[in-house]
């Protein structure tokens, strides 16, 4: 028996419905979960508008499940040595033309384990969070994902000039009060190839 079906029936029987009476009340006749039953090649097909009327009948959510429970997620404080705070700057770092920054932005923390922050080589305290608003760095970056940055890093280093593919970079930059994040570059001009 398929996942839908074995809901319906759990349903079915908590409420005390036979398939013919949950059928009249969801879509006015008796064979809406009989023909749900019947044997067919391949894959089954559902009527969504028909499941959506039968979810209602049987409080069950449209997902065809046990109404799922809701409310906050848990919150914890992580208080201890293995753990470092790191701010969460509401700031948007633009990835396309530039975003202004709110110099009175909110601020939040997160907790990050302090060895896998010395694994990426960043010190806790220059750690920052900022979230990445629009698409110009995508694949790598999309709209809506989050930064961890490196503020110490404010220079980048300088690279020989390559004609293979390695990558310059990413940063977060300040361009005349707009902040976005790019990849920069700074070449090695005394060894630059014409």
């Amino acid at each position: 028996m398929d996942l839908i079906l074995s809901q319906i029936d759990k349903a079915l029987k908590e409420k005390g419905l036979s398939d013919a009476a949950a059928s009249r009340l969801a879509v006015g006749h008796t064979s809406l979960i009989k023909n749900f039953r019947m044997k067919r090649e391949g894959e089954k097909r559902y009527n969504l508008a028909a499941l959506e009327k039968l979810a209602e009948v049987l409080d069950l959510e449209l997902y065809f499940g046990p109404p799922r429970e809701t409310g906050d997620a848990p919150h914890h404080i992580i208080e201890g040595d293995d753990y470092a705070k790191i701010a969460f700057y509401d700031v948007p770092a633009s990835a396309g033309p530039g975003a202004a920054a709110d110099p009175n932005a909110s601020i939040e923390s997160y907790a990050f384990r302090r060895d896998w922050l010395k694994r990426l080589g960043v010190a806790p305290q220059n750690a920052a969070m900022l979230r990445v608003r629009g698409d110009s760095m995508a694949p790598k970056i999309v709209d809506g994902d989050v930064l961890l940055i490196d503020t110490a890093r404010r220079e980048p280093p300088i690279r020989p000039q390559t004609k293979g593919k390695a990558r310059s970079g990413i940063y977060v930059v300040d361009v005349d009060g707009e902040t976005r994040v790019k990849r920069v570059e700074r070449p090695d001009f005394q060894n630059l190839i014409l």
